[in-house]
This record gives C-alpha cells, sequence and structure tokens, in this order.
C-alpha cells in the first residue's frame, strides 16, 4: 500500500509528524507492505533564500506579532519537538527556499536513497541550522547517503526534478492540500498535520484493510487443454 507524504523541509511539525508517523509504522503488524513517498511541497515557493534573516524576525512580520510573541510561538514548537527525541534550534534557522532540496529529495529518490535525504535535509536545518539552498550543504548531504556528487549537481540544475517538484505541488492542490505535513492513504483517507501516533496507526490500520480486500484475488477456473509447467501437454 503507498503512503504520500506532502511536507516542507523547513516546516517544523513536518519533522515532528515524521516522527510520530514512524512511530506508528514502527508498530503496525503490515509495515512490510507499506510503501512511504515523500511529496514536495513549499509553504512558501517565493521566499528568497537569506542566510543573514533569522526565522524568529520573518515569523514575526509575517504573522504581525513581537519577537517576543514569536518566540513564544517557537518554543511551544520546540517543546512538542523535544517530546520526540528532536532538539530543534529555531532561533539560529535562517530565511531558506527549499525548492533546490526538495530537488535533492526526488533525486534520491531515483536512487533509492528518498528517506535519507528526507531525514538527513530535516535533521540538517532544524538542529544544525544549516541553509538548505546551499550547493555545499546539499552535496554534503547528498554525499553522506550514497549520492553521486557530479549527478548531484545536474539533477540541481536539471528541468526533470523541477517538474518533479512542481507536479507534487500542482497535485497538492488539485488534492485541496493547503498545509503540511499531509498524510495520503492509498489515495483514499487524508491526514492532517503533526496527529498522534494512535491516529496514524488507525488509518494505517483502516486504510491498509480496504487495500488489502481489494488486491485479494480470487480466481473461478474453467478448465480446458493446457500445458504445465512439468510438461504435462496431454
Amino acid at each position: 500500500m503507498k503512503i504520500e507524504i506532502w511536507s516542507d523541509v523547513v516546516c517544523p511539525w513536518c519533522y515532528i509528524g515524521k516522527r510520530r508517523f514512524e512511530k506508528a509504522l514502527d508498530t503496525f503488524e503490515d509495515k512490510d507492505k507499506v510503501t512511504v513517498i515523500w511529496k514536495s511541497f513549499q509553504l512558501d515557493p517565493n521566499t528568497k533564500t537569506d542566510p543573514e534573516t533569522f526565522t524568529l524576525g520573518h515569523l514575526a512580520q509575517k504573522y504581525g506579532v513581537t519577537e517576543q510573541e514569536a518566540k513564544q510561538m517557537m518554543d511551544n514548537v520546540s517543546s512538542a519537538a523535544a517530546e520526540e527525541g528532536l532538539d530543534y534550534n529555531l532561533d539560529k534557522t535562517t530565511v531558506t527556499n527549499t525548492f533546490r532540496a526538495h530537488q535533492l529529495i526526488h533525486f534520491a529518490a531515483a536512487h533509492g536513497k528518498q528517506e535519507e535525504a528526507k531525514e538527513k535535509l530535516l535533521h540538517a536545518y532544524f538542529i544544525e541550522t544549516k541553509n538548505l539552498d546551499d550547493t555545499s550543504t546539499l552535496l554534503e548531504i547528498g554525499r553522506e547517503i550514497g549520492l553521486d556528487p557530479q549527478k548531484l549537481v545536474d539533477a540541481l540544475t536539471s528541468e526533470k526534478y523541477s517538474h518533479e517538484v512542481r507536479n507534487d505541488q500542482l497535485t497538492a492542490g488539485k488534492l485541496g492540500i493547503k498545509s503540511v505535513p499531509f498524510f495520503v492513504f492509498d489515495r483514499k483517507y487524508g491526514v492532517s498535520g503533526a496527529q498522534s501516533p494512535e491516529v496514524f496507526l488507525q488509518s494505517l490500520q483502516t486504510s491498509f484493510k480496504e487495500w488489502e480486500d481489494q488486491h485479494k484475488q480470487t480466481l473461478s477456473v474453467i478448465e480446458g487443454e493446457s500445458c504445465s509447467p512439468d510438461g504435462d501437454c496431454c
């Protein structure tokens, strides 16, 4: 069964949601039959990367609040992250356009490394406070997960991977996804936000049962002349 997850790598609730979903998946008895696909979503595609501008001030300006109020918001998120074992450094993160980071995720997916890329990017931004629009940072992450550096450089300028990022965002619009993280189970059920592991597990169980019932095939056979693998043709 396929589970598609739309998220952005600078979305703090997306990392928290990832951890909570993983807890649910780890306890799901049929997890070996589940395929997780990470989909691109940019909270603000028009963001201009500015390594000198901290997210705190940007957040205050965006929501029309004081920096103290914005810090309280960030502290609340950091507390929720800590409960999932994530040591956020939100006060040191900077304003970043995530388009190229999403290109990296798609390139990694083509080489069976999508999960590793997603985890590394989230960790790099929220824990290590790195600039995810910086080529050297992306190449470092690529090397850490075993991607060819030159091919990755080519991928970051490739129309193919640009198209895949944009296509994900268009699909999100068609599905009515307006916020992330957003989890889509077999294109039948949607779960919005960083829900509890219990909610994710219930969604896994419900969607998987329907998926399994749909894919069970019972053949009604009418026998006639045929050949079998053991050479019986008579």
